[in-house]
């Protein structure tokens, strides 16, 4: 069964990493911006996907975020390291997302030590396997109308398997961060009180968090590329378009 279930996996990872026909990022800012001259070690990289799994990522959260990667500079192969579908934990170029629509979250106060810690923690699991029974059961969520509400959806990101050699791309960031500790959207206690002074939070475990709790941690500060690469509304390449008066 085990078998049979991991070439099931393997066979819907290859088709859910495929992409539609005519499938296109909302908002390209990605070589005009020149996004990898702003990233530093220990960012993290979030990707809007246009594969089919990306579809039922952003579905499941609610967000354009589908993937994440975490820049590690030069401590591996190639400077991005991230979970994939297909081939598992790997190192990839900044060229891979060139043209893609990012965002990237980075750390705010982070030591040294601490980003070597985290960048460390990602690049020793290069070569481990992606959580197939996460592709599982993601594919269901293709369905034009899945039978779930939404607050059911979020209980069912939790879905990888107990296996410490997969993982899936948030999952694997959020573990690496977790291990410092730093928080990302750690858990208020239910009956505490969030105004609270000598509030103490719940760690949340790492398998909960998707690409978008990066973006929405008050935590990680949010660079800009387009923004920071000399950005100036007055010479905006708009579209000529000649209106004519009747």
């Amino acid at each position: 069964m085990a078998r049979l279930l991991q070439r099931i996996g393997t066979g819907l990872a290859e088709y859910l990493t495929s992409e539609p026909k005519g499938a296109q990022p909302t908002v390209v800012a990605g070589r005009e911006a020149r996004w990898w001259e702003y990233i530093q070690p220990g960012d993290v990289l979030l990707v809007e996907g246009t594969a089919r799994i990306s579809t039922a990522i952003k579905y499941l959260t609610q967000s354009t975020w589908s993937h994440a990667a975490l820049c590690v500079g030069d401590a591996a192969t190639h400077p991005l390291v991230e979970a994939d579908v297909a081939d598992g934990v790997i190192s990839v170029p900044f060229e891979k997302y060139h043209h893609a629509n990012v965002r990237i979250c980075r750390p705010v106060r982070l030591t040294d030590a601490d980003r070597s810690r985290v960048i460390n923690f990602v690049v020793r699991r290069v070569g481990h396997q992606y959580d197939l029974r996460n592709v599982l059961d993601l594919a269901r969520y293709l369905l034009p109308r899945p039978p779930v509400s939404s607050r059911t959806r979020a209980k069912f990101l939790a879905l990888g398997s107990s296996d410490p050699t997969r993982a899936i791309c948030s999952t694997l960031i959020a573990e690496a961060f977790s291990s410092v500790p730093y928080p990302i959207l750690p858990n208020i206690p239910e009956h505490a009180r969030p105004d609270s002074e000598d509030l103490e939070y719940e760690i949340r475990h790492h398998s909960t968090f998707t690409p978008r709790d990066f973006d929405l941690s008050p935590y990680f500060s949010v660079v800009k590329p387009t923004i920071e690469h000399s950005f100036d509304y007055e010479n905006f390449p708009w579209q000529r378009v000649i209106w004519l008066l009747k």
